[in-house]
């Protein structure tokens, strides 16, 4: 199904971190919470596992990045392997880390649109295409995040529930918005000419 390209790096079994991304898929992308429901469930299953990290979606790509033991991250790994809603996944990274980045956050889940984005430096990373990344620019896009991270954790609002709205419809909504006037031009025009046409027949007919 997938093609796995594990890191080189040694894999203790103390910390581990495993960074990967995909592809949504049609099954994915028929329920317009799919987000929050990966989001919801994994919550609850990495608070058990005492598995950390962020979950970010956009422009039809998942970039996960997780923290746990190395047999925690395994068990995680092989159940994404067979998760129908992404395919094409591709592991970035794993590896032993000396500490976590995200060690507040059981999964926080961003989606990452051109229009949601204020962030200057995430900003550079629109439009969203992971797959395009150049070797090391997952790190730097880590970096960011963990920046973001630290802002959180300075708040206090670090370990919240998942944004609550529908990721996938409001980017649908986003491109219908973009394209009312147009409908409703065609619709009004639409309707005329029809009136025209029956005008036009009945006219015939007294005439």
């Amino acid at each position: 199904m997938s093609t796995v390209n594990d890191s080189t790096n040694p894999v203790t079994p103390d910390l581990c971190q495993l960074v990967y991304l995909s592809h949504i898929t049609s099954t994915g992308l028929a329920s317009a919470s799919t987000l929050n429901d990966i989001a919801e469930v994994a919550i609850k299953l990495n608070k058990a596992d005492n598995i950390t990290g962020i979950l970010c979606y956009g422009n039809g790509y998942f970039f996960q990045c997780v923290e746990g033991s190395e047999q925690a991250l395994t068990n995680l790994k092989n159940r994404l392997l067979v998760d129908d809603r992404h395919k094409d996944l591709k592991i970035l990274d794993f590896s032993s880390i000396t500490e976590r980045r995200f060690a507040g956050w059981s999964l926080r889940s961003i989606t990452l649109e051109r229009w949601m984005v204020n962030e200057p430096k995430l900003k550079a990373f629109m439009p969203f295409k992971p797959n395009t990344w150049g070797a090391n620019e997952w790190q730097r896009f880590l970096d960011i995040l963990q920046g973001y991270y630290e802002e959180q954790e300075k708040s206090g609002e670090l370990d919240t529930q998942p944004i609550k709205y529908n990721t996938l419809g409001v980017t649908l909504g986003k491109v219908v918005g973009q394209h009312q006037a147009f409908f409703l031009i065609q619709t009004i025009l639409g309707g005329l000419i029809v009136l025209a046409l029956l005008w036009l027949m009945l006219a015939d007919k007294f005439w």
